[in-house]
């Protein structure tokens, strides 16, 4: 476990969000910023003239029961046109399921290196797949075409799905974007979730490298057939954007 996970993240060590990172100072304002952690959403602000800082709300991920059944989906791929279903991905031996979107900044923060462990890990024999479940109607910029326009532009190797019912993002019990569920499977029986967490500690303003520490420590113990451990830090980012009742 210990050699893939190095493994992994040797194949960061040259991402320039890594190395932005590095080397990254505080921020420039000192006393106009507030720690997330101190706060429930943040807000656009602007520190000095031609300077502008945007915030959005920030959701946690809320608790569901490890051991937890892959619910059955069956949903469009907007790059291709073909339904994807949980059926699909029966032959292996372990399925990450990713609730995102387009335009949330929290996943903007990691697609790069989404794309990096998706990558990686599927060559492993990892089952990797994306949901957008946002409302198009609040936000046409997480529709359809869109999402086929974003699967495009970053070589997503993972089918990413539109959830336009929602109810596949319901029945997960998916709350944000990004959350991960991560399943695995002995033999014959159901999927079965063992990792519901973060990404790893990132955010877009706390200067953090990029690593999926946290995720891909549970994929190694997965696939090597070791028990992951229980304290699994949620995921945090935007809200999943409800169609309007």
């Amino acid at each position: 476990m210990a050699t893939m996970t190095r493994a992994y993240a040797l194949s960061l060590l040259s991402s320039p969000s890594v190395h932005r990172a590095r080397h990254a100072t505080s921020s420039p304002f000192p006393g106009a910023y507030t720690p997330l952690h101190l706060r429930r959403s943040f807000r656009i602000q602007i520190p000095r003239p031609g300077s502008l800082r945007v915030r959005a709300a920030r959701t946690e991920s809320t608790s569901v029961s490890l051991g937890f059944r892959a619910p059955y989906f069956e949903l469009p791929e907007p790059l291709t046109g073909k339904n994807v279903k949980l059926d699909d991905f029966e032959g292996s031996p372990a399925l990450l399921v990713m609730f995102i979107c387009n335009h949330c900044p929290f996943v903007k923060h990691l697609k790069k290196e989404i794309t990096k462990l998706a990558t990686f890990y599927m060559k492993k024999g990892l089952a990797v797949v994306a949901i957008s479940s946002n409302s198009i109607i609040t936000h046409p910029q997480d529709g359809p075409e869109l999402m086929a326009e974003e699967a495009k532009s970053f070589g997503y190797p993972f089918p990413y799905l539109f959830d336009e019912s929602q109810e596949v993002a319901r029945a997960f019990g998916a709350v944000c974007t990004p959350e991960f569920f991560l399943f695995k499977k002995d033999g014959r029986r159901p999927f079965e979730l063992v990792y519901h967490g973060q990404f790893d500690d990132s955010r877009p303003s706390n200067n953090l490298p990029v690593t999926g520490r946290d995720l891909s420590r549970a994929i190694d113990c997965v696939l090597s057939g070791q028990k992951l451990p229980m304290d699994q830090k949620p995921s945090v980012g935007c809200s999943i954007k409800w169609h309007p009742s």
